[in-house]
């Protein structure tokens, strides 16, 4: 659209309220992460239930975050948005009551749903206040503000849990979702609608065709699939096999920090260079094989810095990738479906991770963590080659 700057005057200053809020929800909602275990420890809740209960968020995020993008293309992003934000504080609340599996379980599923309508909401509301020239550094500061949200919040909560009581950590995640409800409600007006859209009954289903007809956009979900199935590895067994390696809890931790502080850091500038370059699909394809190279090195890990350059590898690979595959989505997606895009793109997250967490374990089991390694990158290939497959499609931008 030609005139894009001129519909979003303001864009700079929306573009930094989204990311603020968007920052402040997963700060909030990331608190609870080092602390429920210990929580759910007190009421004689096993470690097999625990981890069922991490399970039940993802599946909930997963199972839903499809049709609440397309409920957003429906009704409303703001209305998503703040809908999201009141799930996610009643859930915080309400984790300070919970005293039994069935219990957490339930609350667990609630957040899940509360963050799969923030999520692709937030998403959405990016690309449509951004102008087309500035999709890559967009979402390379918002994926920054969501990385440091998700990376501050499980430290903060663990500090809070020091000094108060466990359930006073939840309490206090909760209103600051409060704030943050507020300041989506305030700060960020509903874009201008557009005229062009069809109000027709079954529009739903025209959405729907026209997701799954675009092939950039499958190639997209199953990249992402791809490279969240290997981040579902590292989170839950680089712990293990670095243990194995003789490295302590203090130096694992470190190589987490250097995980997440390279993959939200160069972000920024790699999505400035995606609008500098324009080929956002290259970026993407080698951000993607990078990240198979980074988990390969893993398996030649053998001390601790061979486990924190394979970590920076990882961060860095994923910031080449992701800034760019959120910034193609955008411009291969028409606005009235553009929703349920991004719902997509955060179910192939969620079922990525989840997946990467419970599927491979066995494997592990079986071959031992430096072979397993080396096979779950390996299982990453054909995700890779399927979205190089997908961008033989023309990938003009759709209209906006």
């Amino acid at each position: 659209m030609p005139h894009r700057r001129e519909q979003y005057p303001s864009f700079v200053s929306l573009l930094a309220v989204c990311c603020l809020v968007t920052f402040g929800c997963y700060l909030a909602v990331s608190m609870r992460l080092p602390v429920v275990p210990l929580y759910a420890r007190q009421f004689g809740i096993t470690t097999a239930q625990i981890g069922a209960i991490n399970a039940t968020f993802y599946l909930m995020a997963g199972l839903l975050s499809v049709p609440s993008g397309a409920l957003s293309d429906l009704f409303g992003r703001k209305r998503l948005a703040i809908a999201g934000s009141a799930i996610l504080c009643a859930g915080m609340l309400l984790l300070a009551f919970g005293r039994s599996y069935l219990q957490l379980a339930g609350v667990y599923l609630l957040l899940g749903g509360g963050i799969a309508a923030f999520g692709p909401t937030m998403m959405s509301w990016v690309a449509e206040i951004t102008p087309h020239t500035h999709l890559g550094r967009a979402y390379g500061w918002y994926t920054t503000a969501l990385f440091c949200g998700m990376g501050i919040g499980p430290a903060l909560g663990g500090v809070a849990g020091k000094f108060f009581s466990y359930p006073s950590v939840f309490v206090i995640g909760a209103a600051m979702t409060v704030v943050n409800l507020w300041a989506v409600h305030r700060f960020l007006p509903e874009p201008a609608r557009r005229t062009d859209l069809p109000k027709e009954r079954g529009r739903w289903k025209k959405n729907l065709a026209g997701v799954l007809s675009n092939r950039p956009l499958i190639g997209c979900w199953a990249v992402t699939f791809g490279a969240c199935l290997l981040a579902g590895m590292f989170f839950s067994f680089m712990p293990l096999y670095a243990d194995e390696r003789g490295l302590d809890i203090g130096r694992i931790g470190v190589v987490f920090l250097v995980q997440a502080a390279s993959n939200a850091l160069f972000r920024i500038p790699f999505g400035a260079f995606s609008d500098r370059v324009g080929k956002r699909h290259r970026q993407a394809l080698a951000g993607a094989a990078l990240i198979t190279v980074a988990v390969c090195s893993f398996a030649a890990a053998e001390t601790f810095l061979g486990f924190a350059v394979a970590a920076l590898a990882l961060g860095i690979s994923n910031a080449v990738a992701f800034t760019a595959v959120g910034a193609l989505i955008a411009e291969t997606t028409e606005a009235r479906y553009r929703g349920l895009a991004m719902g997509g793109y955060n179910t192939c997250i969620y079922f990525g991770l989840m997946a990467g967490s419970i599927g491979l374990g066995p494997v592990i089991e079986a071959v031992g963590f430096s072979s397993g390694f080396l096979i779950t990158a390996a299982l990453n290939l054909p995700f890779v080659a399927l979205f190089a497959l997908c961008l033989t499609a023309p990938t003009a931008a759709a209209p906006r």
